[in-house]
């Protein structure tokens, strides 16, 4: 009798394992295509595009007036480029970034690091950007 509990527990949690795996899988399935929009949206200017992939909690605790969107059309992206990926402790997946920045007005290039980190929605479902868009001035 004992055997057989054995066994039934080892069978519960191979299967416990195999579930989280393909939901790992899934979860990672639907990472690279929001990253693919993100990086589409701040490739061409869209930058509202772009907000709508940030977390709700995060755009809550931050919103953007629509001077600071106007403020994203003085600038051109002319280069996104992904340097490296890596997961947290946490279930995030952080993205090291190279963005090309052109001012409009100066016609000046710039090269700049931006850090990404995604977060999944159990609830929703998808993934989200919880660090908000990337600060092409520097905090200036």
């Amino acid at each position: 009798m004992r055997m057989i509990g054995k066994l039934l527990l080892a069978t519960g949690l191979l299967l416990m394992l195999a579930t989280a795996a393909a939901q790992s899988r899934m979860q990672r399935g639907k990472l690279q295509p929001m990253q693919d929009a993100y990086a589409a949206a701040i490739r061409w200017g869209d930058f509202e595009t772009a907000w709508q992939l940030v977390d709700p909690a995060y755009k809550a605790e931050h919103p953007m007036t629509e001077l600071e969107f106007e403020r994203y059309q003085q600038v051109q992206i002319s280069g996104y480029r992904d340097l490296s990926s890596s997961g947290g402790p946490d279930g995030t997946v952080e993205r090291a970034i190279e963005l090309r920045v052109i001012n409009k007005h100066t016609m000046a290039e710039r090269t700049m690091r931006y850090r990404e980190r995604w977060r999944w929605d159990p609830e929703a479902k998808r993934w989200w950007l919880v660090v908000g868009l990337p600060d092409l001035w520097n905090g200036e």
